[in-house]
C-alpha cells in the first residue's frame, strides 16, 4: 500500500510487519487541476493512493487550503464516505426522486435538473440521505476518489503554542492532526504508527491445513478485508478451487469456525484456507 506525501520523505517505510511506500511528489500550485506546474501528472499519482499526509507549516496560513483545494477540484473526496445515492436510467417515466430521509438541501426539481444535465431523459434516485449538489454531481460524473487524509503539523520545536494551536483552528476539525518536528526528530516515530493506524489494516496469521501458524510474520490488508480478498491476494487460482475455510480468533464464534469466501476478517485473526487439488 501506498501513500503520498507532498512534501520529501522518500521510500519504502517497514512498521509493524507492513511495507508502506511513501510516494516523494513536487508540490502543487495554485491551478494544478487544470494543468499548472505538471499539476495533472502529479494528482494522478496521488490519486492512485491510498493515503494523502499534508506535512503543514505552522508559519504558512494559506498552504493548506491551496493544497486541499487543488486535490478537490481534481477529485479526490479526502475522508469523505462515497454518499449512498443511486441512479438507474429507465427508458421511460422521467426522473423519479425517492428519498429514505427529509431532503433539506434540494427540492426533486432541482435534482432532476441537475441529472438531466448529464444527459438522462428518465431515471430512477435513491437517496439515503440529506444529499446537497455536489453529491449529486460527484455520483453522476463517477470518476471521485475517496481517500484517507492526515496532517502533521511540522517545526514544532521552533512554534509556540499560540502558533500551534492557530495552525490547528485552520484545519478540518474532524481530521487526524499530529505534530512533528523533522529538523529535531520529534514526533516521527509516532508517526510511523499514526500513518499505520489510520491506514487502516490489520494482521491475519496463516495457518497451512495440517501445520502451525506462521505467528512470527502475518499478512498484512486493510480491515476491510474479506476471506477472498485473502486468496486473492495469495494466489490467483485460490477463488476458483476454494472450498472453504477455517478461522481462529476475534472473528470466529468459535475456533476452528468453518466460513466462506464472504466472511469478514478481525485483526488477529488465524485462516487456514482449504483448496480443491
Amino acid at each position: 500500500y501506498a501513500f503520498t506525501t507532498l512534501t520529501c520523505i522518500p521510500g519504502v517505510m517497514e512498521h509493524r510487519g507492513a511495507k508502506i511506500q511513501i510516494l516523494d511528489l513536487p508540490g502543487l500550485i495554485k491551478g494544478a487541476a487544470e494543468g499548472k506546474g505538471r499539476g495533472r501528472e502529479i494528482l494522478n499519482v496521488i490519486r492512485s493512493a491510498d493515503m494523502v499526509l499534508y506535512i503543514v507549516d505552522p508559519f504558512q496560513d494559506g498552504h493548506f487550503d491551496v493544497l486541499h483545494r487543488e486535490l478537490h477540484n481534481a477529485g479526490l473526496r479526502l475522508n469523505e464516505e462515497k454518499p449512498p445515492i443511486f441512479i438507474k436510467r429507465t427508458d421511460r417515466g422521467g426522473v423519479e426522486i425517492r428519498s429514505t430521509v427529509e431532503q433539506t438541501h434540494l427540492t426533486n426539481e432541482e435534482m432532476a435538473d441537475i441529472i438531466r444535465s448529464f444527459g438522462y431523459t428518465s431515471a430512477l434516485v435513491t437517496l439515503r440521505e440529506d444529499s446537497t449538489a455536489e453529491q449529486i454531481v460527484d455520483c453522476l460524473a463517477g470518476n471521485r476518489i475517496y481517500e484517507t487524509a492526515v496532517i502533521a503539523i511540522n517545526k514544532i520545536d521552533i512554534a509556540t503554542d499560540n502558533d500551534i494551536a492557530r495552525a490547528r483552528a485552520a484545519l478540518p476539525e474532524e481530521w487526524p492532526v499530529m505534530n512533528i518536528s523533522a529538523f529535531k526528530d520529534i514526533g516521527l516515530e509516532e508517526m510511523k504508527d499514526f500513518i499505520y493506524d489510520n491506514l487502516g489494516f490489520m494482521r491475519v496469521y496463516l495457518k497451512p491445513q495440517g501445520q502451525e501458524a506462521d505467528m512470527e510474520e502475518p499478512l498484512i490488508v486493510k480491515d476491510d478485508s474479506t476471506v477472498q480478498n485473502i486468496c486473492i491476494k495469495l494466489h490467483r487460482d485460490f477463488v476458483r478451487k476454494f472450498r472453504f475455510a477455517r478461522i481462529r480468533g476475534p472473528s470466529a464464534k468459535f475456533d476452528d469456525q468453518r466460513v466462506g469466501l464472504d466472511h469478514q476478517l478481525k485483526d488477529g485473526d488465524v485462516l487456514t484456507i482449504v483448496v480443491k487439488r
